[in-house]
């Protein structure tokens, strides 16, 4: 933001050193006035986030900077200038009022933040695995991905890999409903997702269960490859160590709340500017993951408009695994749907509040 030194510009100097000293005065509210204190003021995204960051606070001297230099990536407007301290022009936006911004334009710069946060933290060193047990179980964990891939790589750990000629196949699943939200939150924990109503408005208009979703679809693509006898579906986790012949049953992911899959989305699309893929997905899992699943809240869910479509869907693979033969460990009707406490979507206000929590959690150098 820049222009002449008019009273709106030296008010809006004034109001950025109010932020800098860990003021909380709205923008509408302040009067004072200041001196330029460099070439070019911040945007209202950055000088609005600061703001409510003081007030969550207290903030280190060089959060406030780093706050005030972000940029704001991704689809959205660009550095917005402040009302009243400009004239409007006739091109391009006009000024806004810091505090009516939605709090998806102040995600933007906090998640870009946190994504540099995340990649100057670095992986941590890897545990060795243990050497593989020649007497393991031979077999594949696959199906849902929030059940299966951290229970393989917690198995991994233990020296006991999957594969080896003849191994079985299993397929870990629960109900339909839980399963295209777990598929969502791989997604998002990954490669990318788009925003979560986005990802089911999607999957409603196929007609199909997201393929990580759909057990006998998974059945379906294995049984062609080692024939449907090494295929099984595991419903009852519990069953796992009998299954696996392991005495301690393999780990499960972390729980996070929905604001907390959402933020970690976020994140994961500028780091996809910062890291290649498979870093990407290792600095979100092992970096971010652990810091948000230290803030617990209310899990994801099914929104109720679409459970008639997931009893529909959850009756389909169920009876089309009974139909083909394949061997399920558990109570076949756990597929469909069940009620489930949770949001039916994250909320960008939510968000936020999380995405500032893990900001000022972070140490001054």
């Amino acid at each position: 933001m820049t222009g002449p030194d008019t009273p709106g510009i030296r008010r809006a100097w004034g109001w950025l050193a109010h932020l800098r000293d860990g003021g909380t005065v709205p923008w509408q509210d302040w009067s004072g006035g200041g001196p330029a204190g460099g070439l070019t003021l911040p945007g209202a995204q950055q000088l609005e986030l600061l703001r409510r960051l003081n007030e969550a606070g207290p903030v280190s001297p060089s959060l406030a900077v780093r706050v005030l230099e972000a940029s704001a990536p991704g689809r959205g407007r660009p550095d917005l200038e402040l009302v009243g301290a400009v004239d409007r022009r006739p091109f391009g936006p006009p000024p806004v009022d810091p505090a009516d911004l939605p709090d998806d334009e102040l995600l933007r710069v906090a998640g870009a933040i946190l994504a540099e946060d995340v990649v100057a933290a670095g992986l941590p060193e890897p545990a060795r695995p243990r050497t593989p047990r020649p007497w393991r179980a031979r077999y594949r964990l696959v199906g849902d991905p929030v059940l299966a891939a951290p229970r393989r790589a917690d198995l991994i750990r233990r020296g006991l890999p999957p594969g080896r000629r003849g191994s079985v196949v299993y397929v870990l699943g629960t109900d339909v409903a839980q399963m295209t939200v777990d598929a969502w939150v791989a997604r998002s924990l990954s490669y990318g997702a788009p925003p979560w109503p986005e990802f089911l408005a999607g999957a409603r208009r196929r007609g199909t269960l997201p393929p990580a979703a759909d057990p006998l679809r998974v059945c379906e693509e294995w049984a062609h490859e080692v024939g449907r006898a090494r295929v099984a579906v595991v419903l009852d986790l519990d069953a796992l160590p009998r299954l696996l012949r392991v005495r301690r049953p393999p780990a499960a992911a972390p729980d996070l709340s929905a604001d907390a899959v959402d933020l970690a989305r976020r994140v994961g699309q500028v780091l996809g500017l910062l890291a290649v893929p498979p870093q990407r997905r290792a600095l979100l899992h092992e970096v971010l993951v652990p810091r948000l699943a230290a803030h617990p809240g209310a899990p994801l869910v099914l929104p109720q408009r679409h459970l008639r479509w997931a009893r529909r869907e959850g009756r389909r693979v169920r009876d089309g695994l009974l139909g083909a033969g394949y061997a399920v460990h558990g109570n076949p009707d756990g597929l469909l749907p069940v009620a489930r406490h949770g949001v039916p979507e994250p909320s960008d206000a939510g968000v936020l509040a999380l995405a500032m929590r893990l900001l000022l959690e972070k140490k001054a150098p």
